[in-house]
């Protein structure tokens, strides 16, 4: 069917908690100032920008809010930048991206991005704006909207040339209002979703013990409370006695880049963890561990990634894979390789890619991704199972099931596999219980925090523990 984010400085490495919202640089901070031939030039376009405004509120034919062709013209500096996390921040903007950053906002739940230029690094790559992760636990989540999905319609508008914070604005509001909005699906499947917006609250991690030992950690985002939540979980598993770790970073979409290297101290002693490069000599740094780690240091890890782990998921990943501390497995990361900073100005303020982040070895992932050591993922689709899940999908019949069987026996489940295959359904029994399960969990007010039997990038990193396969499979990014 197609082809073809007044405050201290934040260093902000997440897909921005979807809120890629823009700047003229003059006036403050002395990084702003180009040398004096540019000087000349910029105080030429200033001078004509003033002309042009002063035009607009003298002859055109309606009254004209002064700030509103400010913000404008604004919007239009950093869109013109061709960098989804380079965006202008409104004074509801700003209030936003607090919200996100302590954690708590209203809305549908999950992250999205938009690609504003060139998207040649992927050719399934659509222009509209695509799903990063779902947070769990939210609306979003439990309606089943998967990373990787693409919002091609809110209401009856079209998302193809709609700014990332006019999206925004549209899927956030007050809660119990709803929201429309068409999913589109790998190559063709597209469903509607009317969503009951929430308070969401962002959580950080959810943990437990597998069997008698192995800690499962997962990190859900890098806020400035995850690393004391996870320093908590550690201490819980070392007096449970734990002698291994799985780490999931799955559909996590980054935070804080001071979280992440609070978190990597806690695994590695006195290495590199990440390093930003930017033409601006203070933003060059080396981000280096301590020499004391928490997790200790002959403990077997295991980092799960896939296509929704973003940013500073990609940090940690790297940090991990380079440094040769554990072993990653699943599928490549997202590729989100750039560092922001947020900036005041009046009631607003805006957001700048100030930096590129490089992992240990020297390699920046943008647009690239983190590739783990083992791939594990579910079996392709053939033409004939695409068609199969797409009927599941656009007609509802998962949810239908699990709505009119909340608590389906064996003898249910199999009924129901059976009258699918009447349906011409092909799709493997196995995968239509893992969709139950799944459909099942989300409408659970406490979720299991992994399945053992479903989750074949778990089991085979239980199978490496278990093996004491961990030597001889871990590389460097390159």
């Amino acid at each position: 069917m197609f082809s073809g984010i007044k405050k201290e400085k934040y260093l902000w490495v997440g897909i921005s908690f979807g809120l890629c919202l823009v700047f003229i640089f003059f006036s403050f901070s002395p990084f702003v100032y180009a040398q004096s031939s540019a000087q000349d030039d910029q105080s030429e376009y200033i001078t004509v920008i003033q002309q042009v405004m002063q035009f607009i509120k003298n002859y055109y034919v309606d009254d004209v809010d002064t700030k509103k062709l400010y913000e404008g013209a604004m919007k239009g500096m950093f869109e013109s930048l061709g960098d989804p996390y380079s965006v202008f921040l409104s004074a509801s903007d700003m209030d936003d991206l607090s919200d996100t950053t302590t954690g708590k906002f209203g809305g549908v739940g999950m992250y999205i991005s938009k690609y504003y230029g060139d998207t040649s690094f992927d050719e399934e790559h659509l222009p509209f704006v695509r799903v990063v992760a779902p947070i769990e636990g939210t609306p979003a989540f439990r309606l089943g909207i998967s990373a990787g999905d693409y919002i091609i319609k809110i209401g009856d508008k079209s998302t193809e040339n709609m700014p990332l914070d006019e999206v925004l604005k549209m899927l956030r509001g007050e809660p119990g209002t709803s929201v429309n909005i068409t999913i589109l699906r790998g190559d063709d499947i597209v469903f509607t979703l009317d969503i009951i917006r929430e308070d969401i609250v962002v959580p950080t991690v959810r943990m437990d013990i597998i069997g008698k030992d192995i800690g499962y950690l997962r990190i859900i985002q890098f806020t400035p409370m995850t690393p004391e939540d996870i320093k908590a979980g550690l201490e819980d598993f070392r007096k449970k006695g734990y002698k291994s770790l799985i780490v999931d970073l799955r559909g996590n979409p980054g935070g804080l880049l001071s979280s992440v290297a609070d978190i990597a101290d806690f695994f590695l002693s006195d290495e590199v963890i990440v390093s930003t490069r930017s033409k601006i000599p203070s933003e060059n740094r080396v981000y280096k561990s301590n020499r004391k780690t928490i997790i200790p240091p002959d403990m077997p890890v295991v980092v799960l990634i896939d296509k929704g782990s973003a940013s500073a998921s990609e940090i940690l990943a790297g940090a991990i894979k380079d440094n040769r501390r554990g072993v990653l497995v699943g599928e490549k990361s997202y590729g989100k390789g750039s560092v922001q900073q947020v900036r005041a100005i009046g009631d607003g303020g805006f957001k700048l890619t100030m930096s590129r982040y490089y992992t240990p070895s020297g390699v920046n992932i943008d647009k690239i991704g983190i590739a783990p050591d083992r791939e594990v993922k579910e079996e392709e689709f053939t033409e004939e199972e695409t068609e199969s899940y797409k009927v599941l999908v656009e007609k509802f019949k998962i949810q239908e099931f699990v709505k009119n069987n909340p608590a389906p026996s064996e003898k249910d489940i199999a009924s129901f596999i059976s009258r699918l295959r009447g349906e011409n359904i092909v799709l493997k029994d196995r995968f239509i219980r893992k969709l139950i399960r799944n459909e099942l969990n989300k409408k659970n007010n406490d979720p299991p925090v992994y399945d053992l039997e479903y989750d074949l990038v778990l089991q085979e990193a239980l199978s490496i523990i278990q093996k004491g396969d961990l030597k001889g499979n871990v590389s460097k990014q390159n």
